[in-house]
């Protein structure tokens, strides 16, 4: 029989797997193939995010010649691919990387013709990766943005309406810069409940909001005053081009958390778990959603294996100055609430599909009843180190990181909560 921590690891595994990039890609291009390109045309092959290696991979097995292809990806999924130029930018935060990655994007862009065919291959991760600030803003203004909506509790679709109302890129933008050319893109969902305008911050597809409604939540979120002059006057302008008509672009979802999910409770079922999953869109705070896996956790039954699984995207409220991030901190929630709370033999994972949980190598945190007493024993103060937004510490002390390096996808985050009987 597989140990607790055996069988949440091959869980989480298979919901990575399900959410391949390529395998979606191809199933998709194997049931609809790209038509011949008009005479004189060129393909333009563009891939960004977290999971553009691989699908810029198997897109060129299927897109026809003449062609151009650009990568746009993390440092940490960098790979050269025969054919195409590779560049990285920066995530979480923008830097002077994504500005050169945004650039090259335009220039790219630029070339293109009635006559050609441009295709999007869009994954998470992007609206950092990618940044071309519009006319007025600098690279500093935006990694401002982003550092403030970073630690504002605003949902990611919140965040991505403000992002997208300062870019020229995002909210559809990169449609504008494509004209005359036709775009497709294929589009593999970070964002519960796969509103395609949030994905990368909806770079075919229309804004997800206006700027008065970007203005209204930086400040119902009290970060307005942290950004500057030239970001406010921006946002208080009452027409920018994210309102004007975009360009028509075919968007195909090939793959999204739900599949993932599905993946797990398939597999957990299989192996002799009661599964259930319990919610697809795991959001808000971090700490509410760890009280909702709390309480569910406490109404299962007791007297027979039980998988309870959750999907979603959680946010943060940085309140002090230590490492972590979303999953690492729910985890350690659990592990502090759940060794006096919760009964038998439990384990709880929360992980990002990506590899990568906020500024660390970790992807999560995989915690037991004895990982709180564990962190005491290693000399640490748990509470302490949780009000610190430190985490990824604690955990480190424990040994309870879940570690899984670069996954080469990214489909948000899944959580799985498993009990025998004790």
């Amino acid at each position: 029989m597989k140990t607790l921590d055996q069988e949440a690891r091959a869980l989480f595994d298979a919901a990575v797997a399900r959410a391949d990039p390529a395998a979606a890609l191809r199933q998709a291009l194997q049931a609809a193939p790209l038509p011949p390109l008009e005479t004189g045309g060129q393909s333009y092959i563009l891939a960004l995010g977290k999971a553009a290696v691989p699908m810029m991979q198997e897109m060129l097995v299927h897109c026809p010649e003449p062609r151009q292809a650009l990568v746009v990806t993390n440092p940490e999924n960098q790979h050269p691919v025969p054919g195409a130029r590779v560049l990285a930018g920066a995530h979480p935060v923008p830097d002077h990387t994504s500005a050169e990655a945004g650039a090259a994007v335009l220039d790219f862009l630029s070339r293109t013709t009635a006559k050609d065919r441009v295709f999007v291959l869009v994954s998470g991760g992007g609206s950092a990766l990618m940044v071309a600030p519009a006319p007025g803003l600098t690279l500093a203004d935006k990694a401002t943005v982003s550092t403030a909506l970073l630690s504002s509790g605003l949902e990611i679709n919140e965040m991505n309406l403000v992002r997208q109302q300062l870019s020229q890129l995002k909210g559809g933008g990169l449609l504008r810069h494509a004209a005359p050319a036709p775009v497709q893109a294929y589009i593999l969902s970070d964002v519960i409940g796969d509103d395609l305008r949030a994905i990368a911050s909806g770079p075919t597809v229309s804004a997800l909001g206006t700027p008065a409604e970007a203005r209204a939540l930086l400040q119902q979120a009290g970060v307005w005053q942290d950004l500057s002059a030239a970001v406010r006057s921006h946002l208080e302008q009452p027409h920018t081009p994210q309102n004007l008509p975009l360009p028509e672009a075919q968007n195909q979802l090939i793959g999204s958390n739900r599949h993932s999910l599905a993946a797990i409770l398939e597999l957990a079922s299989a192996h002799g778990w009661q599964a259930e999953l319990v919610s697809d869109h795991l959001v808000g705070d971090v700490a509410e959603a760890a009280e909702d896996i709390l309480q569910a956790a406490k109404s299962a039954p007791s007297d027979r294996p039980v998988a309870l699984i959750f999907g979603g995207e959680t946010t943060v409220r940085l309140q002090g100055t230590g490492l972590g991030g979303r999953n690492q901190e729910l985890a350690l929630r659990l592990a502090q609430r759940g060794a006096t709370e919760l009964s038998g033999d439990w384990l709880f994972l929360s992980g990002g599909t990506d590899g990568r949980d906020g500024p660390t190598d970790a992807a999560g945190g995989i915690v037991t009843p004895h990982t709180w007493e564990t962190i005491t024993k290693a000399g640490k103060d748990g509470a302490a180190l949780l009000a610190n937004n430190d985490s990824y510490a604690a955990l480190k002390a424990a040994e309870a990181l879940l570690i899984t390096g670069a996954t080469g996808t990214n489909v948000a985050d899944v959580q799985l909560f498993l009990r025998r009987p004790g």
